[in-house]
């Protein structure tokens, strides 16, 4: 259904025309009748499918020329740059009628800006809980003539803690009044608000979950998790996504990831719930100008982002919850444009629960396999030659052929000067190209039975008694850093500066590839092919290592059990 087939005024037709929206999405096409005509709505709808336009639409035509109204309408959103897309889309909406006065308020910004924003005449905020209550107290922001509130990502605000603070803001709003709901699940929390708070809502859901994701092709890669840096580098540079958003779980990782990609020479940026509003914002603009094409960042900071032209979304950590793996692709493939969503996994666990996703999103996500290193030169010299053969087409401008003349002069030919200048350009892109070791379904089977039918062999890990280490240490990180099963591995020998472990011997390079430079009981580790002669192992009879092992475990019976399984 097109904007022009309901009833709509002269002035949001126009705006909705010129930002180029015409057909309406299924959210929206089923919202916005609903909404002008007054009634209480339950909106059930994923992130990307045009829901702050479906209440955006109905919330600026309902806001009347009264000055002295007041705020009529309020949006209450999770995070800051919800309330800030929020805001933005409703100017956007309003931009032909100057009677309607947008603001965001949230923290971490001037709270004196926003008091002036409220005291010249705003009637449409979309604002945080938290910053909103701050303003209520104040008595800088009042709701006594408020017609329609508005909560938007109504679940998250929710796991975010803010429930006592919605209960009260409601408190200050008029009985009669269009109350709105959009959520992507609807768990009893938020039913337990609706029956409290609204008057015969009406249930809006979109038809399938998987709609918000069809438009994206997605795929994933099994690797070590000591090689997911360098998986995610072959991938980057071997798609050359213009734009994309790496997910990561934790604050912490976001940092360290970002400065690992910077380090090789790509222009990411972080993102996450520790950083100041300057920095945040900061890192956005850059983002949307180009300045950087990574933007690194978690779940909760990056919900709200409002990018245009994302290519790629990578997951370099599983989410969490089924519901973040929607919202994080959902950042690519919008508005009848296809998107590509890449997701690494390490081990087992991860493989189940990936398919987990799969069969809740009803989507196909299908396993490929990372790049070699020279496969992504490969695809790099191509997409060089790409770009050079584009440039050819072009005016050369006066500069250029000065700069041709001199070198000329200077007894350089043609294919010389071009020569000079690819290789300076492909020798930045090309340097430190990593290998990875891709995780197949082959190898699964190899590694299943090597140990029981192969060669093993040991190797030798630098840490040891002193660094307290004990087996299920050690056996946790190589089954993670591999994603080889526990089975694979023989006897774990700990000495007091080092470990033994025996591992097949058609494995041992891929062995120590994964997990040397990773980290043991936050000791970096070194690997190599042990030389040494036979020692004492640690076995069920040996009554000094059960000691250790006992010291360290904290169980001795359960876990000698499960270490003579493996020895």
């Amino acid at each position: 259904m097109q904007f022009n087939e309901i009833e709509l005024s002269e002035e949001i037709l126009k705006a909705i025309n010129e930002i180029g929206y015409s057909e309406m999405t299924e959210i929206q096409e089923k919202s916005i009748p609903v909404l002008l005509s007054g009634a209480d709505v339950i909106g059930r709808s994923n992130t990307g499918t045009g829901k702050t336009a479906a209440f955006g639409i109905p919330a600026v035509e309902s806001i009347s020329h009264d000055k002295s109204a007041g705020v009529q309408t309020l949006i209450l959103c999770p995070t800051r740059e919800l309330a800030v897309q929020a805001c933005d889309e409703i100017k956007k909406f309003s931009k032909f009628m100057p009677w309607v006065k947008p603001a965001a308020v949230y923290g971490g910004a001037s709270i004196e800006k926003q008091i002036g924003e409220l005291k010249h005449g705003a009637n449409l905020i979309a604002g945080t809980p938290g910053r909103v209550m701050d303003h209520i107290k104040r008595h800088t922001l009042k709701l006594n003539g408020l017609k329609t509130i508005v909560l938007d990502e109504a679940d998250e605000m929710l796991n975010m803690g803010f429930r006592e603070d919605i209960e009260e803001i409601l408190q200050y709003v008029p009985d009669e009044r269009q109350t709105v709901l959009f959520s992507a699940t609807m768990p009893p929390e938020i039913m337990a608000i609706t029956s409290k708070y609204q008057k015969n809502p009406q249930i809006i859901k979109t038809i399938s979950k998987s709609r918000t994701v069809e438009a994206i092709n997605q795929s994933y890669y099994e690797v070590p998790s000591s090689q997911k840096i360098d998986a995610l580098h072959l991938l980057l540079m071997a798609y050359s996504p213009k734009s994309s958003m790496v997910f990561c779980n934790t604050k912490k990782m976001v940092d360290e990831l970002t400065d690992a990609l910077c380090i090789k020479g790509f222009r990411a940026a972080g993102l996450h719930g520790d950083m100041k509003q300057i920095q945040r914002t900061h890192v956005m603009n850059g983002f949307k100008a180009g300045k950087t094409n990574i933007l690194v960042a978690t779940d909760i900071a990056a919900r709200g982002i409002d990018v245009s032209g994302v290519d790629a979304v990578f997951n370099y950590d599983l989410p969490q919850d089924n519901e973040y793996y929607i919202h994080r692709i959902g950042r690519t493939g919008r508005a009848g444009k296809s998107g590509n969503a890449y997701t690494l996994i390490s081990g087992r666990k991860q493989l189940l629960d990936l398919k987990a996703i799969a069969k809740y999103t009803k989507s196909e996500i299908t396993k490929k396999f990372v790049p070699s290193k020279a496969e992504a030169i490969a695809l790099k010299v191509h997409q060089l030659a790409d770009k050079i053969s584009l440039s050819c087409a072009q005016e050369t401008i006066p500069e250029t052929e000065q700069i041709i003349s001199i070198l000329e002069s200077q007894g350089f030919t043609a294919r010389q000067i071009a020569g000079a200048l690819i290789n300076k350009k492909l020798a930045k892109e090309i340097r430190s190209v990593p290998e990875v070791s891709n995780i197949t379904s082959e190898y699964r089977s190899r590694e299943s039975h090597g140990s029981k039918n192969g060669k093993t062999v040991k190797v030798n890990i630098n840490v040891g008694r002193m660094q307290k280490i004990a087996p299920n240490f050690i056996l946790g990180a190589l089954v993670e850093a591999t994603g080889m099963s526990g089975k694979s591995f023989g006897k774990i020998d700990i000495h007091d500066k080092y470990t033994t472990v025996e591992v097949p011997g058609n494995e041992i390079d891929h062995v120590i590839h994964s997990l040397n430079n990773g980290k043991i009981n936050g000791n970096k580790v070194t690997v190599k092919k042990y030389e040494g002669g036979r020692r004492k192992s640690y076995r069920q009879n040996d009554k000094r290592s059960n000691g250790a092992y006992r010291k360290n475990t904290g169980n001795s019976r359960r876990n000698n059990k499960s270490y003579k399984k493996r020895g």
